[in-house]
């Protein structure tokens, strides 16, 4: 019997699988295809207005119901959470608590992801970009966790601690922000007069400095068809501005610039000259 196609997405916190690849990954969970998500932890930094607690006993319990909700409206097949603490963004006190994400060893991350990776075998893997899309800390560590585990679950001679089967995922994809969609973004906080190196809800994040840094773009995803479903998903995660997401300036550059996802792939390594994929399953 021909195995199903398969995606393993590995993200860090809850909202990471809406707001940076959800149109992806909406898109072929609603074509058949078995999408899984790690997510290292439970958000437990995310700042939330005080109503968004009603009924939960921390800003972790109600994150994790944000992306159990997601989750469903993405079409989701499993989410599994490797119980890490939110670390906060750089320099943050959080950074240094215990079990953090940016404390853990990365051997050790990666051998849980090893762990998932053999269980679940997944066709294509999925993760963030070597900056993290935007310098986040736990995004960082995601995804160097994620690329050695990639290479250690093909290794026959690496043992997890479930003692699985190697296994060699054929595709291993980073997602990588539209610098196109970034710098209309800083031109335009110019122009109502914000500044774009002091960049959301607590300013620590320099869109500049981000705009500065490209990445080749391998696969663009058009996920038109499902853009509803991922406004939904990303509607689920209202404590963290969700339901925002879809209108205000956010919302009319998305719109502008398309409902596409853009991918770096790792794995095969491109040949100059590729064309630009428009299927993650492309070649196999």
């Amino acid at each position: 019997m021909e195995k199903k196609n398969s995606i393993l997405a590995v993200l860090a916190h809850p909202d990471d699988e809406t707001f940076g690849m959800g149109g992806t990954l909406a898109k072929y969970a609603h074509e058949g295809v078995d999408v899984y998500l790690i997510c290292a932890t439970r958000g437990e930094v995310g700042e939330m207005e005080e109503k968004y607690l009603k009924g939960f006993k921390t800003p972790a319990e109600r994150r994790e119901y944000e992306l159990r909700c997601a989750a469903k409206n993405l079409g989701l097949k499993e989410v599994i959470f490797l119980n890490y603490r939110d670390s906060g963004m750089a320099g943050s006190k959080h950074n240094l608590e215990p079990n953090s994400l940016f404390s853990a060893n990365l051997d050790q991350v990666a051998s849980e992801i090893v762990q998932n990776i053999r269980r679940i075998r997944p066709t294509i893997i999925l993760t963030f970009d070597p900056i993290g899309g935007y310098r986040h800390p736990d995004h960082i560590k995601v995804h160097e966790a994620t690329v050695k585990a990639f290479r250690l679950a093909a290794d026959p001679d690496y043992q997890d601690d479930l003692n699985q089967p190697a296994y060699q995922t054929q595709k291993l994809y980073y997602h990588s922000i539209s610098k196109k969609f970034l710098k209309w973004t800083v031109r335009i906080l110019k122009i109502v007069g914000k500044d774009p190196r002091k960049f959301g809800k607590n300013q620590d994040i320099d869109l500049v400095s981000i705009t500065e840094v490209d990445f080749p773009t391998h696969a663009i995803i058009n996920y038109a068809k499902v853009a509803a479903l991922r406004n939904e998903a990303s509607a689920c995660h209202s404590s963290q501005g969700g339901s925002k997401m879809s209108g205000g300036l956010m919302g009319w550059l998305q719109r502008l610039l398309g409902s596409k996802d853009r991918f770096m792939r790792a794995f095969p390594e491109p040949k100059p000259g590729d064309p630009i994929e428009r299927d993650l399953f492309q070649g196999i």
